[in-house]
C-alpha cells in the first residue's frame, strides 16, 4: 500500500519511503549518503538496477538530487537550510580510522566557515600533531570527491572507515594516506573515497579564572 502524500511531500510508494528515510539517516549519521550497495544490503536488493530504480523515483519526485559518477552524492533537497553554523559530524579519527558519526548538532564559528559545503568534526588522536592539529581540534572540511596531493583530507577506507590524513597517489591506483607524526605508518589502499578536504582548524583554549 502507498503511503500518503502530504501538501509538503509527493506521494510514494511504501519502498520509496524507506529508501528515502535511510538516505536521510546515513547523511544525518555520517555526512554523505549510502551507496547503491548499502542500500541493496539495507533492504535486501539483490539487482543495483533494483536500487536504482527507487532513486531515479525519488529524483524524479523532487526529493533527492544526485551527482553522476559519485557513489555518495545524494543529498535530500529541502533539508533544513536556515540554521546558523555547520554540522558537526561527530569525531574523525586522527590514528587508527574509525566511522564517522553524526551527533544531531551544528558548530557555529561565526561568520568564518558558513559555505553550505562546510562541516566539521572534532579530531581525537596524535597523527596530525606535526601540522598543528591537536586532540580536540575541530576541523572544517569541505566536501568534495577529489584532492590534490598533499592536501589534508577526510577519507574512507574500504567503504566505511573514515582517517583524517594526507593523500597522496600510488602507482598501481593505490592511495597513501600519510599521518603528520612520525612514529606513526602510512596507510596503503586501493579502497579509499575522498569525502572532503580540510580548510581550517578550530582550537579550543581552556578559560583560567
Amino acid at each position: 500500500m502507498a503511503t500518503t502524500a502530504t501538501d509538503e511531500q509527493p506521494k510514494m510508494t511504501d519502498r520509496q519511503q524507506e529508501v528515502y528515510e535511510f538516505i536521510q539517516e546515513k547523511i544525518t549519521e555520517r555526512g554523505y549518503g549510502p551507496t547503491v550497495r548499502e542500500i541493496g544490503l539495507r533492504f535486501d536488493i539483490k539487482s543495483p538496477n533494483g536500487v536504482m530504480c527507487h532513486l531515479q523515483a525519488l529524483v524524479k519526485k523532487g526529493l533527492i538530487r544526485r551527482e553522476p559518477n559519485m557513489s555518495r552524492a545524494i543529498s535530500v533537497i529541502g533539508a533544513r537550510a536556515n540554521e546558523r553554523g555547520i554540522p558537526l559530524l561527530g569525531r574523525i579519527a586522527a590514528g587508527q580510522p574509525v566511522q564517522m558519526y553524526e551527533q544531531s548538532e551544528r558548530i557555529d564559528f561565526g561568520d568564518i566557515f558558513t559555505n553550505k559545503s562546510y562541516f566539521a568534526l572534532e579530531v581525537r588522536g596524535q597523527s596530525m600533531i606535526e601540522d598543528h592539529i591537536q586532540d580536540g581540534d575541530f576541523v572544517v572540511i569541505k566536501k568534495q570527491p577529489t584532492a590534490r596531493d598533499g592536501q589534508i583530507v577526510v577519507a574512507a577506507i574500504d567503504g566505511g572507515e573514515a582517517t583524517l590524513k594526507r593523500l597522496f597517489r600510488e602507482k598501481g591506483g593505490k592511495f597513501r594516506l600519510v599521518p603528520a607524526n612520525s612514529s606513526m605508518k602510512a596507510i596503503v589502499s586501493k579502497n579509499v573515497e575522498v569525502l572532503g578536504v580540510l580548510v581550517g582548524v578550530v582550537r579550543k583554549f581552556a578559560t583560567v579564572n
